[in-house]
C-alpha cells in the first residue's frame, strides 16, 4: 500500500461493538488492543447522552470511553447550530439526548424557533408535526435532520426491531413544506470533520470501521480515510455488495478477522 498508514480510528457502535444490548464477539479484544491510539467513537444515533453510550459500553462489559470520546449526531448537531448561528431558538423532535445537547447551547421555543431539528425516538405525532411544519413554512426556521437513517434497530420488550429513524421522521416535514433538510450526520462530511478535528488527524491518516456501507464507508471514502467494513451488523457475510458504493479498503466478516488484516496491514497499530 502506497498510502501512509493510519495514525487514528473512528469507530462506529451499534453493528461494530454492539448489537442491541449485547457486546459482539471480539469487541473487548479490540478496544483493549487499541491501548492509548487515539480514537472518536461515532454514531448516528441522536437518542442517547455521550455519558449514557459510554456506561451501556460498560454495562455490556466492555471499557468505559471516556464521555468526551464519544461523538453523536446530536451532539455534532448543536455546536454546528452554535457555529453558524450562536444563541439560535430551536424546536426539537426526538427523544432526550437531542434535546440535552442542543439545550447547552441553544433555547428551547416551541413559538419562534429558527431551527426544527429532528432526531429520533418518541415525539412525531399530529401536534408537533404541526407546529414544525408552521414554523417552517411561517417563521423560515430552517429544518435539521440528526442523519438521513430511515430505519435503526432497537431493542424494545427484549425484541428486536426495526424502528424508524431520522431520515424517516424528517421526510413528513420535507413532504409538507418542499423544504429539503440540512443533515448532519453519515454519510455528510459534517460529522466525521468535527470527529478529526477532535482527533487532531488528517482524513487520510484516520481508519474509520463501521458496518454500513451507504454510511460509515460511504461518508468516509470521500473524505479520503482508510475504511474498513466489518460484516457483523445488517450487511451480512455473503452479501452481494451495493451498486455505487465505493469498496472499503478492508471487507472481513467479524472483528477478529479485522484485528488479523489490521495486524497484516500495520504492524502496531494495534499494539496490544
Amino acid at each position: 500500500m502506497s498510502r501512509l498508514p493510519p495514525l487514528a480510528l473512528l469507530l462506529d457502535l451499534d453493528g461494530v461493538l454492539y448489537h442491541g444490548d449485547r457486546s459482539l464477539p471480539g469487541a473487548r479484544d479490540l478496544l483493549e488492543r487499541l491501548g492509548d491510539r487515539p480514537r472518536v467513537f461515532l454514531t448516528n444515533n441522536p437518542v442517547r447522552t455521550p455519558e449514557q453510550v459510554a456506561d451501556g459500553l460498560a454495562v455490556m462489559g466492555l471499557p468505559r470511553p471516556a464521555p468526551e470520546q464519544i461523538l453523536t449526531s446530536a451532539l455534532a448537531t448543536a455546536r454546528w447550530l452554535a457555529h453558524v448561528k450562536p444563541g439560535f431558538r430551536y424546536f426539537a423532535v426526538g427523544a432526550g439526548g437531542l434535546d440535552d445537547a442542543l439545550r447547552k447551547v441553544g433555547e428551547p421555543d416551541a413559538c419562534n424557533a429558527d431551527v426544527v431539528v429532528v432526531g429520533e425516538g418518541p415525539g412525531l405525532d399530529y401536534e408537533t408535526l404541526t407546529r414544525g411544519i408552521n414554523l417552517i413554512l411561517d417563521r423560515g426556521a430552517r429544518l435539521v435532520a440528526t442523519n438521513p437513517d430511515t430505519t435503526v434497530d432497537g431493542v424494545r420488550d427484549g425484541r428486536h426491531l426495526v424502528l424508524p429513524g431520522a431520515g424517516s421522521l424528517v421526510a413528513a416535514f420535507a413532504a409538507a413544506t418542499g423544504v429539503t433538510p440540512t443533515t448532519v450526520g453519515k454519510p455528510e462530511p459534517l460529522l466525521y470533520e468535527m470527529a478529526l478535528k477532535q482527533l487532531g488527524c488528517p482524513a487520510a491518516r484516520c481508519l474509520m470501521i463501521g458496518d454500513r456501507p451507504d454510511t460509515d464507508i460511504a461518508g468516509a471514502e470521500r473524505l479520503g480515510m482508510w475504511t474498513a467494513l466489518v460484516r457483523t451488523g445488517r450487511f451480512a457475510p455473503g452479501r452481494s455488495w451495493i451498486p455505487g458504493m465505493p469498496c472499503p479498503d478492508f471487507d472481513v466478516d467479524d472483528l477478529a478477522s479485522l484485528q488479523t488484516a489490521l495486524d497484516l496491514a500495520f504492524p502496531g497499530l494495534l499494539p496490544g
